[in-house]
């Protein structure tokens, strides 16, 4: 196993993209399951050891994506490798307010370090499966639930609107309880 996560650092290493690598491109074939896991609280263990590489981890939520089997894998252009993730496989780990020629914009803070805007592309949602905290949906699939922390400091942003508790980011509003219908 630590050939295949050696093997899959250097073949994700070399000439890429680190922002925004092409993984709708990439179609490998499934390689197989490897032992990595992302537990709830946005850690990243392998064969039970925690990843404490933050450039490694930083590398491998880069070429991660879920697919509409609901599985996440670990993509590179000639590999592709299963993993395990319990909820969510990144955590908001701050959110801050930005202007912009249009308005306000919310940018939330990942645990990997990326910045991304709340905005259409990345819209925050409540999950109802922990209690209604937000998460904000990322590219290829991904999603990111809100620390106590980050979560706290988005409450304090909120405006109340038709006695419903919103934040306001890239043109749309977003309540900060779930919505029926």
């Amino acid at each position: 196993m630590e050939d295949q996560l050696k093997s899959l650092e250097q073949k994700a290493g070399k000439r890429r993209n680190f922002d925004s690598p092409p993984l709708h491109l990439w179609n490998p074939p499934l390689s197989g399951d490897i032992a990595i896991l992302i537990t709830a609280d946005g850690s990243w263990y392998h064969e039970g050891g925690r990843i404490e590489r933050e450039s490694l981890v930083g590398l491998f939520a880069s070429i991660l994506r879920r697919e509409e089997d609901g599985e996440y894998y670990l993509v590179t252009p000639g590999e592709k490798w299963r993993i395990e993730v319990e909820r969510h496989p990144l955590v908001v780990t701050d959110v801050s307010e930005s202007e912009v020629e249009d308005g306000g914009v919310l940018e939330v803070t990942l645990n990997t370090g990326r910045t991304v805007p709340i905005d259409k592309q990345h819209p925050l949602f409540m999950d109802g499966e922990v209690g209604d905290i937000a998460a904000v949906e990322l590219d290829h699939g991904l999603s990111a639930l809100f620390t106590r922390a980050a979560w706290y400091r988005l409450v304090e942003m909120a405006e109340e609107v038709d006695g419903v508790p919103c934040v306001l980011s890239g043109g749309s509003r977003y309540p900060l309880v779930a919505v029926e219908g």
